[in-house]
């Protein structure tokens, strides 16, 4: 499987009412799953799940467990989750079966190079032992957070023990997963977070058709790029009107992606699939 990182990093604005006129937690944790499937197929870095009118912070809660459920590798989830009501229906959620989630989990399957997500289970000193998922844990090398955290590690030995460094993200060329970040206001999202390059989804903005040449040209330019969603009720515009802003003066292009749609409501992760689709299809990155 190739899945290589984006050039530009690409990140998504969903509201925390996605799920909020969902009345089952079945389904509640069902759509979420969704958003998290459509952020690792197109590569997504982050996930921003700003406040809306329609919810608040526990449903932002909601969606930030889920997502960084499905975002852990499988053989770490008992280590970083324990059991609460909110996960009650995590067995529908599909796996993600991106490159930071490994299926091999043999000491012997092990390759001396390669990345794997772990645990870091006790600290001495500058080195780290760290759960990877395998029948021993990996001393690692490099000042590491307190035990319990969420650690990548690079594999430089095998036998005759199993050793490796610390590592950053960054030097991964893999697609390694997404972050997910809260965010009060999708004003904040704007005015807090520096993007070179915003883009507004809404059925009142231009068919992405006509300014796809402005937008790959700036696109392939840049390094931070974001695509905001609106909520299932109400559009990006009508939320920043909530919050005192204009929507065009908000995001450098407001884009339909949907032409011609024949509901009258698209749902936020019906409206991210097609819309990442469209600019993955449209845009190399």
């Amino acid at each position: 499987m190739e899945a290589k990182r984006r050039k530009t990093e690409l990140s998504i604005a969903i509201p925390a009412s996605l799920v909020s006129d969902i009345p089952h937690l079945r389904e509640k944790t069902s759509i979420v799953g969704l958003v998290g499937r459509a952020a690792a197929i197109f590569r997504a870095s982050n996930v921003i799940i700003y406040g809306d009118a329609e919810a608040g912070e526990r449903e932002a809660s909601f969606i930030r467990l889920i997502l960084n459920y499905m975002d852990t590798p499988q053989y770490l989830r008992k280590r970083l989750f324990p059991l609460k009501p909110e996960l009650q229906y995590t067995g529908v959620l599909h796996p993600l079966r991106t490159p930071h989630h490994p299926t091999r989990n043999r000491l012997e399957d092990l390759k001396t190079g390669e990345f794997r997500e772990g645990v870091v289970l006790a600290v001495e000193g500058e080195n780290a032992e760290v759960d990877i998922g395998v029948a021993e844990p990996l001393l690692a090398e490099g000042r590491a957070p307190s035990p319990g955290s969420r650690v990548t590690v690079k594999v430089v030995e095998i036998r005759p023990q199993l050793r490796g460094r610390l590592a950053r993200q960054a030097e991964i060329e893999e697609y390694w997963g997404y972050r997910v970040q809260t965010s009060p206001s999708l004003g904040d999202v704007i005015s807090r977070r520096r993007f070179d390059l915003s883009i507004a989804t809404s059925r009142l903005g231009r068919p992405l058709l006509e300014v796809i040449n402005p937008i790959r040209e700036r696109w392939t330019s840049t390094s931070r790029v974001l695509i905001a969603f609106g909520s299932p009720k109400m559009g990006l515009a009508e939320i920043l009107r909530r919050e005192g802003l204009e929507l065009e003066k908000c995001f450098d292009f407001v884009v339909n992606t949907i032409p011609h749609q024949g509901c009258e409501t698209v749902r936020t992760e019906e409206a991210l699939y097609c819309t990442l689709a469209a600019f993955n299809l449209l845009i190399e990155s």
